[in-house]
């Protein structure tokens, strides 16, 4: 017969083993010695490479402040560079026009200075008269005299309306000042005189007699 302090050996020893297991399985939950340096590690290596990464935007970053600072200054240079050449075409053109003027006015002095008949002046005229035509053509200017043309508003300015026989309404009849061309841009317009219809003319009359 068994007695009260003789336990059953083997209920004991099931209890002392289901112990057991609980206390292994809470010291694997819980983190271990070798556990928090590796996670210490890991934080450092990814914080490095976060450094570099930082390190290499701000590199890029100088870099493309670098080049931008460079194109502003090529940029600037190419438009005073501009600035110059075209302030010297323009005054090449001019230096032109003035030396191919010279001729001219030597003739014109040599003209006025020369004692002759009324006859001989003229022709010294005329012959100045020619050159300066030959200048502005080799300069690509012309002059322009539309009398018999038809009236053109763009082109001409009416300085009177008449009615004259033989021309039609509308008709340039008289050049007063010849009008001048550099290629296709007017430099100065025609002074002319147009035609109007007679009828119109016979129908004012009435209105003008008081």
């Amino acid at each position: 017969m068994t007695g009260p302090g003789n336990g059953n050996p083997k209920d004991g020893g099931e209890e002392s083993e289901e112990t057991g297991l609980a206390s292994v399985e809470e010291r694997a939950g819980e983190p271990g010695p070798g556990d928090e340096p590796q996670e210490s590690a890991a934080s450092s290596a990814e914080l490095a490479a976060l450094r570099s990464q930082i390190e290499s935007l701000r590199l890029e970053r100088e870099d493309l402040k670098d080049q931008l600072l460079r194109r502003r200054a090529d940029f600037e240079n190419l438009r005073k560079r501009s600035d110059r050449d075209r302030q010297q075409a323009a005054f090449e053109a001019t230096v032109a026009v003035l030396r191919d003027l010279i001729p001219a006015l030597d003739n014109l002095e040599r003209a006025l200075g020369a004692a002759g008949d009324e006859a001989s002046l003229r022709m010294g005229v005329e012959l100045i008269h020619r050159e300066v035509l030959s200048l502005l053509d080799s300069h690509g200017a012309s002059a322009h005299d539309p009398t018999g043309q038809p009236f053109e508003p763009e082109r001409h300015q009416a300085l009177s309306h008449e009615v004259v026989p033989g021309f039609a309404e509308g008709t340039v009849v008289e050049t007063f000042r010849k009008g001048y061309y550099f290629k296709d841009r007017l430099l100065r317009p025609a002074l002319v005189k147009v035609a109007k219809d007679p009828e119109d003319q016979e129908t004012a009359e009435p209105d003008g007699v008081h």
